[in-house]
């Protein structure tokens, strides 16, 4: 690829980005819209992380992606802070504005959000949410399901005291169940999404019985490797509809693009085949 002085950069930072999806997530998107652009892979060191994200203006970047373990420490770096990520606590996405400030949003709500609704359309969002497992992920979409108004978030955890934690600290009422009777609450809800790595390549299953869900409730689970984890395969038994957790990076990459690269991209089935293609277990 020959790269002009009109090009526009932008990339991930992480210890290790080798296997991360976003260059060929974005890197399609630039082809495909005929964008003079490039999206790199950024190894950062964690004690170098605020220099390099405060670096992006003077490299010429117009912003960046981060992920695991700098998301949190990237708060810090940024001149400004979407309120998003504020409630979240932690910054996936960086762009670097006219002035040079560089202002941090995080994506992730949004991405599940997006998805939940594209694999589903409309669903019993006037039910109950359980959400399995208390890390950055279910936090994330914990504030998306209650800014979506949903009347009631139950939460459960391997260790009960990170999801006591997480409780707490949203104040918004969320019930924690204790993991044993996961089962059982899963009972008048609408919706039910694995935020654990439980069903991921190399891990144990999530064991959990989904037969006190109704026919229309939804199944979400944000492990892709497996695109089909074994909840999901349980659910489809079931007849229940199922939401994979590709969508969700797909959709999470779109508002980042946007704002560095000045194109609305689309999540359609040429890009998910594409992504796909790559996941390879």
């Amino acid at each position: 690829m020959i790269y002009t002085g009109k090009t526009k950069f932008a990339g991930i930072m992480g210890v290790s980005v080798s296997h991360s999806r976003s260059p060929r997530l974005h890197g399609y998107w630039l082809e495909r819209y005929g964008i003079d652009g490039a999206y790199l892979p950024l190894a950062v060191s964690e004690e170098r992380i605020g220099q390099a994200i405060r670096a992006l203006p003077a490299l010429g970047f117009a912003g960046c992606n981060v992920t695991v373990p700098h998301k949190e420490k990237a708060l810090a770096a940024v001149d400004n802070m979407e309120e998003m990520a504020r409630r979240i606590g932690a910054v996936n996405t960086i762009v670097v504005e006219q002035d040079g400030s560089l202002t941090g949003s995080n994506t992730d709500a949004y991405g599940f959000m997006a998805n939940l609704r594209d694999c589903v359309g409309e669903w019993r969002d006037d039910q109950a949410v359980l959400v399995l497992g208390a890390g950055g992920a279910a936090r994330a979409i914990l504030i998306g399901l209650l800014e979506a108004g949903v009347p009631a978030l139950r939460l459960t955890n391997r260790t009960r005291s990170r999801a006591e934690a997480l409780a707490d600290e949203l104040a918004a009422g969320i019930e924690v169940v204790a993991w044993d009777a996961r089962s059982d609450a899963v009972g008048g809800c609408g919706l039910v999404v694995n935020t654990t790595t439980l069903g991921m390549v190399g891990k144990e299953p999530l064991e959990v019985s989904l037969d006190a869900l109704d026919d229309e409730a939804v199944v979400a689970d944000i492990v892709y490797v497996p695109l089909e984890t074994a909840l999901l395969s349980t659910a489809r038994a079931r007849g229940l509809r199922c939401v994979d957790g590709l969508g969700m990076l797909l959709h999470q990459a779109r508002p980042g693009f946007a704002a560095w690269f000045g194109c609305e991209p689309e999540v359609d089935e040429g890009l998910r085949n594409f992504v796909l293609a790559d996941l390879v277990p």
